[in-house]
């Protein structure tokens, strides 16, 4: 790897790290109802998951093992997002901070898919 793939490769792990935080920030605002507890519950594990894998992925044993980590990753994003829209918010802040998270969400699926693609 050069310098700058590095640079990008820490960059996407600090992303993700920085997402999961987000999550548990916002998850924290939350009303803890019955459901909200459960939706919450999956959330927080999927966002974890998105950087865990990649950090995996980084560490990978070859090329077949890298590639399942980056679709995990992708799909961990993917059910973070279905999480994020199941949760109930019973403020005009919680919403705003929910879209900002679906949004990121979805960045971190494309980036992830832009990643599958590329290394095929």
């Amino acid at each position: 790897m050069t310098k700058n793939s590095n640079s990008k490769q820490y960059d996407l792990e600090d992303r993700t790290l920085q997402f999961a935080r987000q999550v548990r920030e916002f998850v924290r605002m939350l009303n803890k109802d019955v459901s909200n507890t459960e939706d919450a519950k999956q959330l927080v594990r999927s966002s974890g998951s998105v950087g865990a894998n990649y950090i995996e992925a980084n560490d990978s044993l070859g090329k077949k093992d890298f590639l399942m980590h980056i679709r995990i990753s992708r799909k961990e994003a993917k059910e973070s997002r279905y999480w994020l829209q199941l949760v109930y918010v019973s403020s005009q802040k919680q919403e705003e901070l929910r879209a900002g998270l679906i949004q990121e969400s979805k960045e971190l699926m494309n980036i992830f898919g832009a990643i599958l693609r590329n290394s095929q």
